[in-house]
């Protein structure tokens, strides 16, 4: 018995494959295959003319069926033909869930093109105000905790050494080299004494939410650990910045406890925990979204790179602005290569070292100053003394992910 078909209009959605042995009376060469069910919405009535089927059996049959008993004339409609499109459509699938997990390699060339861009059009990036920084910075600490779990930073309480290393170089290293390069500002160069209280001022702020991102991008595994070191230095800021401007400056700053407590729940800790919970609670809500966190966190570093260099592009220009740059990067460079070194030195018998020289590098090297732009504005009546502080928002992001791109080339140089 040989059974033909016409198919004149096809719906492939929704089909299944049945075997059903008490059809193999009816139709004996059903015993050899199985048999294509598909649903009656997928088709019109009119759509669908079956050739050889009695009448009998076509009023018994539940739902629309198709053997795959045919003749030689016809072609299998599961041929290895479409087994083999369904392979490459599962490949391209692939293919583009990788580019965009992968999107964080481009990174530092997105912040590079942002800068340049940010240099030629300023208005490109203006309208990116201060007011949209925040949650940025929140969108950012969102994809850390998509991407981590609670174990991570139960692990990461479990490093007090880590933390308190972490702490040192924000408040004791990093103010140090902001008082050397103040010094040097007024006694070597001859520079204006607010442009040395702007250095000075720099080095006495907490550590930058960026820096949890930089460590996430380069060791996922330390990312909690940084945001527990961030979080610490920037709730005792309140207390710590005005003391060390006292010190450093002469003039105690006051800082709002209750804005900066406000700042690492809206910035840090509620975003983090999101994420958290999504993975806890929603896993299939979590999988769906992660590929696509990568290109927006690029794009959003982007403008948080690039806002800050247009909005501050005249302090940049202005007649001190490039001896003031030559002492911003060398400020940061040293924070970067000291803290790396200096941790080397005190955890190498930790398992984990470089991963750990890379985090503290990360945290000693950036700070926060946005915060410290905003304070020169408040409560310093002349204007030079928010140039090093705009300044050094722009080159502390712009060290730190092309160290970003260093180090994760030289991680994978070393699997390779």
């Amino acid at each position: 018995m040989s059974i033909k078909f016409l198919l004149f209009q096809q719906n492939h959605q929704g089909f299944k494959i049945l075997d059903s042995p008490s059809l193999h009376k009816s139709l004996p060469c059903f015993h050899q295959h199985p048999i294509v069910s598909f649903p009656k919405k997928c088709f019109h009535s009119s759509g669908v003319r079956l050739v050889g089927f009695p009448s009998a059996i076509q009023s018994t049959l539940p739902r629309l069926l198709v053997t795959r008993c045919i003749s030689e004339s016809f072609s299998d409609p599961l041929g290895p033909n479409d087994f083999e499109s369904l392979e490459n459509l599962k490949q391209k699938e692939n293919a583009f869930l990788t580019i965009l997990k992968g999107a964080n390699s481009f990174l530092p060339h997105v912040v590079l093109a942002s800068t340049i861009l940010a240099l030629i059009y300023p208005p490109s990036f203006t309208w990116f105000t201060n007011r949209y920084y925040a949650p940025a910075l929140g969108f950012l600490m969102f994809a850390v905790g998509v991407n981590s779990s609670e174990k991570d930073f139960l692990e990461a309480f479990k490093k007090p050494a880590a933390i308190f290393a972490g702490y040192i170089g924000q408040f004791a290293l990093k103010p140090l080299l902001g008082y050397l390069f103040g010094t040097v500002a007024m006694s070597v160069l001859g520079l204006p004494t607010s442009l040395a209280a702007g250095i000075m001022l720099t080095s006495c702020v907490s550590g930058a939410q960026l820096s949890n991102y930089a460590t996430f991008l380069t060791d996922p595994q330390m990312a909690p650990l940084s945001i527990v070191m961030t979080a610490l230095s920037t709730a005792t800021a309140a207390f710590i910045t005005p003391t060390l401007t006292l010190l450093l400056i002469g003039k105690k700053l006051p800082v709002d406890v209750k804005g900066m407590i406000s700042n690492i729940l809206q910035i840090v800790v509620a975003p983090v925990a999101g994420g958290l919970f999504l993975n806890r609670c929603l896993p299939q809500i979590s999988h769906a979204i992660r590929p696509l966190l990568p290109p927006l966190s690029v794009f959003v570093t982007a403008l948080a790179v690039g806002a800050p260099l247009a909005i501050n592009i005249d302090a940049l220009v202005s007649p001190s602005g490039m001896s003031v740059l030559f002492l911003v990067i060398a400020f940061h460079l040293s924070a970067f290569i000291l803290a790396y070194f200096l941790s080397g030195l005190a955890f190498h018998k930790a398992p984990d070292v470089k991963a750990l020289q890379r985090t503290l590098s990360y945290e000693t090297g950036m700070q926060s100053s946005l915060l410290a732009l905003a304070l020169a504005n408040k409560f310093f009546q002349d204007p030079l003394v928010s140039v090093p502080p705009a300044i050094s928002v722009v080159i502390m992001s712009l060290m730190g992910f092309t160290l970003v791109m260093l180090w994760t080339k030289k991680k994978e140089t070393v699997m390779e």
